[in-house]
């Protein structure tokens, strides 16, 4: 399977024809991402995950395409949008499997990582995709019973500190990882957060491999 990455958390999968775009955000390159896809799934209702202004639009022009998400997310998207394209906007259950245009999910989780107290909590739900592609969105929730061959792994965030994604990537026990959530990091800034998770994931059997939005790998 194909692997595109765009900025920040947006991710692209290509399986026999079937695209499936992860988290498009505003962040991302939307449009980019989506043309030709056949489904959209988030984790999150936060904007840099999926921002509504330009992908709802998208939504409503083609009747091909449909849009997954947590449930409380869903059910505020299908109010924000026609009532013809509401059937096309489906919600994700926590600890659930299906399959998105024939290729298979599982979801994990259901919180959003903790930011500050005085910041609401929200809904989000990890995905392994195809049995061994892990995106976590906005958490280190580790998949249980399983190990993903390949993390996709959010290197810098509002929620997070270096130390915990390496304990993260550590615990992941992945055969490779690949960034995602690191469009707030500037050069010299990602070069050290890299630095650091190249060697702790080469010490614990987890090749971290760096790439720039719209490389693409085979996953």
């Amino acid at each position: 399977m194909k692997m595109t990455k765009y900025s920040h958390s947006c991710v692209r999968f290509e399986k026999a024809g079937a695209v499936l775009v992860l988290d498009p955000g505003n962040f991302s390159e939307v449009e980019e991402a989506l043309e030709g896809a056949d489904a959209i799934l988030v984790t999150h209702e936060h904007a840099d995950h999926i921002d509504q202004e330009r992908v709802l639009p998208i939504l409503s022009e083609r009747e091909d395409l449909r849009l997954y998400a947590p449930a409380p997310l869903a059910a505020s998207l299908r109010e924000a949008v026609e009532e013809e394209v509401r059937g096309r906007i489906l919600d994700v259950q926590p600890d659930s499997a299906f399959e998105i245009a024939g290729i298979g999910i599982r979801s994990f989780g259901g919180q959003h990582a903790l930011i500050h107290p005085l910041i609401p909590m929200v809904r989000n739900l990890a995905y392994l995709i195809e049995g061994g592609i892990y995106h976590p969105g906005d958490s280190f929730i580790v998949p249980n019973g399983l190990k993903a061959t390949t993390l996709l792994l959010p290197i810098h965030a509002p929620w997070s500190k270096v130390g915990e994604v390496i304990d993260f990537l550590i615990s992941c026990g992945a055969e490779t990882a690949y960034p995602i959530h690191d469009a707030l990091l500037n050069g010299n800034g990602r070069k050290i957060v890299e630095k650091h998770l190249e060697r702790f994931g080469g010490m614990y059997g987890t090749r971290y491999v760096s790439l720039a939005s719209g490389d693409v790998v085979d996953v």
